[in-house]
């Protein structure tokens, strides 16, 4: 097995065409044909169904492609790690919510600060960035919870709550003005939760199980991966949802949600993580500190 062949592949799939691959690639269609047909002979099992319109990736071939592209980047980065212009660069991992809300406030401030820095972000949910950094994939990850491996340090940044969201209508603006949150009857609703390896679901979880409720007992009408896409369905009445405090700030603010503060619900800690017996370089140590700094009280 060769890197090309596995980069013609990957090309393939990403691309959904032989020809766009090998244009992207720039070698020949017939060239990109021998390397996956060679591909799959030494691995014996088709990875892509051909016809005459279109292309179709087998079960098997989605499975090779994942494996394909990591191995890829990894090349990609031990090239870049050779090299005189990458000594400055961080590949930083970052689930949902650090991602959307936190990033787009810590890069410019350290940015001003390091502007030979540059970074090489890489978004996942929390389980998905602690994977990363375990693997290699990351130099350092900003994650919604404690990582449970003995091999990455976690350090706490930053705080944030969770609050149950509703659409914005008489009924729900009758309950914000009980003297107590009404949570049973909130949690009577329809509910969207975020998926399973989200720190947010998490907390969620963690925070349903302490009063007593387990997701058994609610309503579940989805899971997504995207805050953003859960306050646009919230706010177009799908249902109700447990979400991030820094997430839900704007649309409440616009008054296109209800925020209800979930009762004794506490603060949720947000991680910077590394692996523990790996040392940082020294660019990658400046910005772990200033993350820390940053939201110190």
């Amino acid at each position: 097995m060769e890197l090309k062949q596995l980069r013609s592949f990957a090309e393939v799939v990403r691309c959904g065409s032989f020809t766009k691959a090998a244009e992207n690639l720039y070698i020949s269609q017939p060239t990109i044909s021998t390397h996956i047909r060679t591909l799959e002979e030494e691995l014996g099992r088709q990875l892509i169904l051909r016809t005459t319109k279109s292309i179709q990736v087998t079960e098997k071939g989605r499975e090779v492609y994942e494996y394909a592209a990591n191995i890829l980047e990894l090349q990609e980065r031990i090239v870049l790690a050779c090299g005189e212009e990458s000594r400055r660069i961080i590949h930083l991992g970052a689930s949902t919510i650090p991602s959307a809300y936190l990033l787009p406030e810590i890069l410019p401030e350290f940015g001003r600060l390091h502007p030979d820095t540059y970074f090489v972000i890489h978004q996942s949910d929390s389980q998905g960035v602690i994977d990363g950094l375990t693997d290699g994939m990351f130099d350092v990850g900003l994650i919604g919870m404690c990582a449970d491996s003995e091999a990455l340090c976690c350090q706490p940044f930053c705080q944030d709550r969770m609050v149950l969201v509703t659409p914005v209508t008489p009924r729900f603006l009758e309950l914000q003005q009980l003297p107590e949150v009404p949570l049973e009857t909130l949690l009577a609703e329809p509910i969207i939760l975020r998926e399973q390896g989200s720190g947010t679901n998490k907390s969620a979880s963690h925070y349903l199980e302490r009063i007593g409720v387990s997701e058994s007992m609610l309503r579940i009408t989805a899971r997504i991966n995207d805050p953003e896409a859960i306050k646009n369905l919230v706010a177009g009445g799908l249902g109700v949802s447990i979400i991030s405090e820094k997430a839900a700030h704007n649309f409440i603010q616009e008054k296109r949600l209800l925020g209800f503060q979930l009762p004794d619900s506490g603060a949720r800690t947000l991680y910077i993580s590394w692996r523990r017996n790996c040392e940082l370089e020294k660019h990658i140590q400046e910005f772990r500190d200033f993350v820390t700094q940053k939201y110190q009280a």
